[in-house]
Protein backbone atom coordinates (compact mmCIF):
# COMPACT_ATOMS: atom_id res chain seq x y z
CA UNK A 1 0.00 0.00 0.00
CA UNK A 2 1.36 3.83 -0.37
CA UNK A 3 1.50 5.70 2.65
CA UNK A 4 3.67 8.30 1.43
CA UNK A 5 4.61 10.09 -2.04
CA UNK A 6 6.58 13.59 -2.59
CA UNK A 7 6.37 15.31 -5.94
CA UNK A 8 8.80 17.82 -7.35
CA UNK A 9 10.03 19.24 -10.54
CA UNK A 10 12.49 17.44 -12.63
CA UNK A 11 14.30 19.83 -14.29
CA UNK A 12 18.39 19.73 -14.38
CA UNK A 13 19.01 23.43 -13.06
CA UNK A 14 17.99 21.97 -9.55
CA UNK A 15 21.85 20.22 -9.93
CA UNK A 16 23.85 23.66 -8.45
CA UNK A 17 26.62 22.42 -10.73
CA UNK A 18 23.84 22.61 -14.09
CA UNK A 19 23.01 25.83 -12.90
CA UNK A 20 25.80 27.18 -11.91
CA UNK A 21 25.63 31.07 -11.91
CA UNK A 22 21.98 30.71 -12.02
CA UNK A 23 21.47 28.11 -8.70
CA UNK A 24 20.17 30.58 -6.52
CA UNK A 25 16.76 30.92 -8.65
CA UNK A 26 16.31 27.88 -7.49
CA UNK A 27 17.04 27.66 -3.61
CA UNK A 28 13.82 27.33 -2.34
CA UNK A 29 12.49 24.18 -5.14
CA UNK A 30 15.31 22.71 -3.82
CA UNK A 31 15.04 23.35 0.10
CA UNK A 32 11.11 22.26 -0.48
CA UNK A 33 12.01 19.49 -2.35
CA UNK A 34 14.55 17.93 0.31
CA UNK A 35 11.72 18.65 3.13
CA UNK A 36 9.52 16.45 0.89
CA UNK A 37 11.92 13.87 0.63
CA UNK A 38 12.38 14.23 4.68
CA UNK A 39 8.60 12.74 4.82
CA UNK A 40 9.47 9.72 2.74
CA UNK A 41 11.75 8.90 4.76
CA UNK A 42 9.77 9.83 8.01
CA UNK A 43 7.04 7.02 6.78
CA UNK A 44 9.28 4.21 6.86
CA UNK A 45 8.58 2.51 3.82
CA UNK A 46 9.65 -1.52 2.76
CA UNK A 47 10.20 -0.03 -0.66
CA UNK A 48 10.77 3.41 -2.38
CA UNK A 49 9.80 4.15 -6.27
CA UNK A 50 11.46 6.54 -8.53
CA UNK A 51 9.06 7.31 -11.23
CA UNK A 52 9.47 10.40 -13.66
CA UNK A 53 8.66 11.05 -17.45
CA UNK A 54 10.99 10.08 -19.94
CA UNK A 55 10.86 9.06 -24.24
CA UNK A 56 10.00 5.33 -22.98
CA UNK A 57 8.69 3.62 -20.18
CA UNK A 58 11.06 1.10 -18.17
CA UNK A 59 12.38 -0.21 -15.12
CA UNK A 60 15.59 0.76 -12.95
CA UNK A 61 17.30 -1.20 -10.32
CA UNK A 62 19.29 0.29 -7.32
CA UNK A 63 22.63 0.96 -8.23
CA UNK A 64 21.20 2.49 -11.99
CA UNK A 65 23.40 5.01 -13.04
CA UNK A 66 22.99 8.84 -14.72
CA UNK A 67 24.66 11.72 -15.70
CA UNK A 68 24.55 15.57 -16.29
CA UNK A 69 27.34 15.48 -18.78
CA UNK A 70 25.47 16.41 -21.56
CA UNK A 71 25.09 19.92 -19.74
CA UNK A 72 28.65 19.97 -19.17
CA UNK A 73 29.24 19.22 -15.65
CA UNK A 74 30.67 16.24 -14.44
CA UNK A 75 28.61 15.33 -11.62
CA UNK A 76 27.17 11.27 -11.54
CA UNK A 77 24.47 10.00 -9.65
CA UNK A 78 23.49 6.63 -8.73
CA UNK A 79 19.68 5.60 -7.85
CA UNK A 80 19.81 4.83 -3.81
CA UNK A 81 23.26 3.31 -2.12
CA UNK A 82 25.24 0.38 -2.97
CA UNK A 83 27.01 -0.92 -6.12
CA UNK A 84 26.42 0.20 -9.17
CA UNK A 85 24.65 -1.46 -11.91
CA UNK A 86 24.39 -1.40 -15.94
CA UNK A 87 21.93 0.41 -16.27
CA UNK A 88 21.78 4.49 -17.54
CA UNK A 89 18.82 6.72 -15.98
CA UNK A 90 16.39 8.74 -17.96
CA UNK A 91 17.08 12.20 -17.06
CA UNK A 92 14.05 12.98 -14.85
CA UNK A 93 15.13 9.70 -12.76
CA UNK A 94 18.55 11.30 -12.58
CA UNK A 95 17.12 14.38 -10.54
CA UNK A 96 15.28 11.96 -8.53
CA UNK A 97 18.68 10.04 -7.52
CA UNK A 98 20.29 13.41 -7.19
CA UNK A 99 17.83 14.64 -4.76
CA UNK A 100 18.00 10.94 -2.48
CA UNK A 101 21.82 11.35 -2.85
CA UNK A 102 21.65 14.95 -1.60
CA UNK A 103 19.08 13.45 1.60
CA UNK A 104 21.61 10.56 2.04
CA UNK A 105 18.50 8.28 1.33
CA UNK A 106 19.63 4.74 2.98
CA UNK A 107 16.27 4.35 4.43
CA UNK A 108 14.97 1.57 1.96
CA UNK A 109 15.11 -0.40 -0.95
CA UNK A 110 14.69 1.99 -4.19
CA UNK A 111 13.93 1.41 -7.40
CA UNK A 112 13.17 3.47 -10.37
CA UNK A 113 10.36 3.38 -13.30
CA UNK A 114 10.26 5.70 -16.03
CA UNK A 115 6.35 6.40 -17.68
CA UNK A 116 6.46 6.69 -21.47
CA UNK A 117 5.40 10.52 -21.70
CA UNK A 118 2.58 10.07 -23.91
CA UNK A 119 0.66 6.76 -22.08
CA UNK A 120 -3.06 7.24 -21.46
CA UNK A 121 -4.28 7.71 -18.41
CA UNK A 122 -5.43 4.49 -17.71
CA UNK A 123 -2.54 2.59 -18.06
CA UNK A 124 -0.75 5.31 -15.93
CA UNK A 125 -3.26 4.45 -13.30
CA UNK A 126 -2.37 0.84 -13.36
CA UNK A 127 0.72 1.36 -13.21
CA UNK A 128 0.46 3.36 -10.38
CA UNK A 129 -1.77 0.52 -8.60
CA UNK A 130 0.92 -2.11 -9.12
CA UNK A 131 3.40 0.08 -7.42
CA UNK A 132 1.49 -0.01 -4.45
CA UNK A 133 0.73 -3.68 -4.09
CA UNK A 134 4.58 -4.13 -4.52
CA UNK A 135 5.60 -3.83 -0.68
CA UNK A 136 3.22 -3.42 2.28
CA UNK A 137 4.89 0.25 2.59
CA UNK A 138 5.47 1.74 -0.47
CA UNK A 139 6.15 5.30 -0.81
CA UNK A 140 6.89 7.17 -3.91
CA UNK A 141 9.23 9.95 -5.28
CA UNK A 142 7.71 11.49 -8.23
CA UNK A 143 9.06 13.62 -10.85
CA UNK A 144 7.51 15.74 -13.08
CA UNK A 145 6.98 19.62 -14.31
CA UNK A 146 3.82 21.78 -15.60
CA UNK A 147 3.19 23.34 -18.66
CA UNK A 148 5.99 24.82 -20.02
CA UNK A 149 4.11 27.80 -21.64
CA UNK A 150 3.40 30.27 -19.08
CA UNK A 151 5.52 33.00 -20.73
CA UNK A 152 7.13 34.50 -23.89
CA UNK A 153 10.31 33.17 -23.27
CA UNK A 154 9.39 29.51 -22.36
CA UNK A 155 10.24 26.45 -24.06
CA UNK A 156 7.15 26.24 -25.55
CA UNK A 157 6.44 30.20 -25.73
CA UNK A 158 2.98 31.75 -24.32
CA UNK A 159 0.07 29.39 -24.47
CA UNK A 160 -2.85 31.51 -22.70
CA UNK A 161 -4.30 27.84 -21.44
CA UNK A 162 -1.03 27.25 -19.57
CA UNK A 163 -1.53 28.76 -16.42
CA UNK A 164 -5.18 26.96 -16.13
CA UNK A 165 -3.84 23.91 -16.50
CA UNK A 166 -1.45 24.68 -14.07
CA UNK A 167 -3.46 25.56 -11.55
CA UNK A 168 -5.74 22.90 -11.71
CA UNK A 169 -2.70 20.42 -11.83
CA UNK A 170 -1.27 21.94 -8.75
CA UNK A 171 -4.72 22.15 -6.62
CA UNK A 172 -5.00 18.15 -6.96
CA UNK A 173 -1.66 17.32 -6.47
CA UNK A 174 -1.82 19.40 -3.13
CA UNK A 175 -4.94 18.31 -1.89
CA UNK A 176 -4.50 14.57 -3.45
CA UNK A 177 -7.73 15.03 -5.37
CA UNK A 178 -6.91 11.64 -7.46
CA UNK A 179 -10.05 12.02 -9.61
CA UNK A 180 -9.16 15.43 -10.81
CA UNK A 181 -5.45 13.89 -11.42
CA UNK A 182 -6.67 11.09 -13.59
CA UNK A 183 -8.84 13.87 -15.57
CA UNK A 184 -6.14 15.80 -16.86
CA UNK A 185 -6.60 15.82 -20.62
CA UNK A 186 -3.17 14.20 -21.94
CA UNK A 187 -3.92 16.11 -25.44
CA UNK A 188 -3.56 19.02 -23.74
CA UNK A 189 -0.67 18.63 -21.38
CA UNK A 190 1.46 17.38 -24.73
CA UNK A 191 0.60 20.53 -26.20
CA UNK A 192 1.31 22.52 -23.09
CA UNK A 193 4.71 20.47 -22.66
CA UNK A 194 3.77 19.00 -19.37
CA UNK A 195 5.58 16.52 -18.73
CA UNK A 196 4.79 15.66 -15.32
CA UNK A 197 0.81 14.67 -16.37
CA UNK A 198 2.10 10.60 -16.93
CA UNK A 199 4.10 10.74 -13.49
CA UNK A 200 1.27 12.17 -11.50
CA UNK A 201 -1.18 9.75 -12.95
CA UNK A 202 1.07 6.74 -11.73
CA UNK A 203 0.83 8.45 -8.44
CA UNK A 204 -3.30 8.72 -8.55
CA UNK A 205 -3.32 5.44 -9.22
CA UNK A 206 -1.21 4.37 -6.79
CA UNK A 207 -2.84 6.82 -4.27
CA UNK A 208 -6.71 4.89 -4.69
CA UNK A 209 -7.66 3.60 -1.48
CA UNK A 210 -4.68 5.20 0.29
CA UNK A 211 -6.59 7.44 2.38
CA UNK A 212 -3.50 9.96 2.05
CA UNK A 213 -3.96 13.73 2.63
CA UNK A 214 -2.06 16.36 0.34
CA UNK A 215 -0.29 19.44 1.17
CA UNK A 216 1.85 21.61 -1.45
CA UNK A 217 4.94 23.05 -0.58
CA UNK A 218 6.21 24.83 -3.27
CA UNK A 219 4.86 26.54 -6.75
CA UNK A 220 6.69 28.94 -9.00
CA UNK A 221 6.87 29.07 -13.05
CA UNK A 222 10.79 30.30 -13.39
CA UNK A 223 11.44 29.75 -17.03
CA UNK A 224 8.10 30.48 -17.71
CA UNK A 225 7.51 26.27 -16.56
CA UNK A 226 5.30 25.08 -13.57
CA UNK A 227 6.96 23.27 -10.50
CA UNK A 228 4.70 22.01 -7.83
CA UNK A 229 6.75 20.35 -4.46
CA UNK A 230 4.79 18.46 -2.22
CA UNK A 231 3.36 16.13 -0.67
CA UNK A 232 0.99 13.08 0.56
CA UNK A 233 0.96 11.16 3.70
Amino acid sequence: MLVAAAFCPCPPLLVPEVAAGAAPELDAARDACADAVGVLAASRPDLLVVVGPAEEGGSYRQGAVGSFAAFGVDVSVRLGPGQPVAQRLPLSLAVGAWLLERAGWADAPVEGLAVAERLEPSLCAAAGEELAARADRVALLVLGDGSACRTLKAPGYLDERAAGFDEVASAALGSADIPTLLGLDDGLAYELKAAGRAAWQVLAGAGRGAGLAGRLLHEEAPYGVGYFVGVWS
